[in-house]
């Protein structure tokens, strides 16, 4: 069982291959803009889960992981081949969901804005329901009751 230092090390170094061996060596026109955003190593150094990214509608995210897969024995022999280990890692494709959790949270956020600002245009120029200072006051005592 490898260190976590270890591990992430390993993962960081596959990110960096993995992106450069995408960007110059792999000639797949199927593979569209993909950005490495992420890659996880289990604690044995034996699998790798690289998460990916694709600029494009659902067609280019489809087509650039059937690239992907099909690239998968290069990228994997290329990895072996730099890091120098003795059990090159298994290589797992996985479409990041960040980016699409990113922009719903964006809609909502602006969602809720659009709603404040109706919020404060109702509230501009009203008047409250009751007195102007609807909190109770502590009773003042005179001194004439001697």
């Amino acid at each position: 069982m490898a260190d976590a230092a270890r591990a992430r090390r390993m993962s960081g170094r596959i990110k960096q291959i993995v992106a450069t061996v995408i960007e110059r060596q792999i000639k797949d026109p199927r593979l569209g803009m993909v950005t490495i955003t992420d890659v996880r190593v289990t604690g044995d150094l034996h699998d790798a889960t690289i998460f990916y990214t694709v600029l494009g509608d659902e067609e280019d995210r489809v087509a650039s992981a059937a690239a992907l897969e099909s690239a998968k024995g290069v990228l994997r022999s290329e990895v072996g081949r730099q890091t120098g280990v003795r059990f090159t890692p298994t290589l797992t494709f996985t479409l990041d969901a960040l980016p699409d959790n990113a922009r719903q949270l964006e809609d909502l956020l602006a969602a809720a804005a659009a709603e404040d600002a109706k919020l404060a245009a109702a509230r501009q120029g009203a008047q409250p329901a009751g007195e102007a200072d609807p909190y109770r006051k502590p009773r003042v005592e005179s001194d004439d009751e001697d």
